[in-house]
């Protein structure tokens, strides 16, 4: 029988693929927040962990060629991650600040028919990694929910 952590399960990471680990890495600490909160070496292999808050990053090198090419908001094929996200409170400041660097693949765009205020932009890492960057969602109501089947 297994049983669940006291508290039951959590998320840990996320194993990202990097063509240059230094540059994803880079990437994630100018513009996201993250920081080293690891490094593991061993038989020659170097895997980087990088911690903002709750979140983790776990970023290993590899020499492969990729195994879809990514645009817009990411990729449709079952079996990838579409993209990754991020909440911001200002995309168009998150941008500014960026000085020219994220170039945006989609976007920004606004859902205010559905959230008043929610605005999206989705923009690559070095390896190609759909980032969605975004303002003012919020979950729905029990009772929003509960008219779906």
């Amino acid at each position: 029988m297994t049983t669940a952590a006291p508290h039951g399960p959590r998320w840990a990471h996320v194993g990202l693929n990097c063509r240059d680990q230094k540059a994803t890495e880079n990437f994630y600490t100018r513009h996201f927040g993250f920081r080293r909160a690891r490094v593991v070496e061993a038989d020659g292999v170097r895997v980087v962990f990088l911690r903002n808050g709750p979140v983790c990053l776990e970023l290993f090198a590899t020499d492969a060629e990729p195994l879809v090419t990514a645009g817009k908001d990411g990729p449709a094929g079952p079996g990838t991650a579409r993209h990754l996200a991020f909440q911001v409170d200002d995309v168009d400041a998150f941008l500014a600040a960026a000085r020219g660097e994220l170039e945006p693949t989609l976007g920004p765009l606004t859902f205010d028919e559905f959230i008043p205020g929610w605005k999206t932009v989705w923009v690559s890492d070095p390896d190609g990694i759909v980032v969605e960057v975004s303002q003012g969602y919020t979950d729905q109501s029990t009772e929003e929910l509960a008219t779906y089947a």
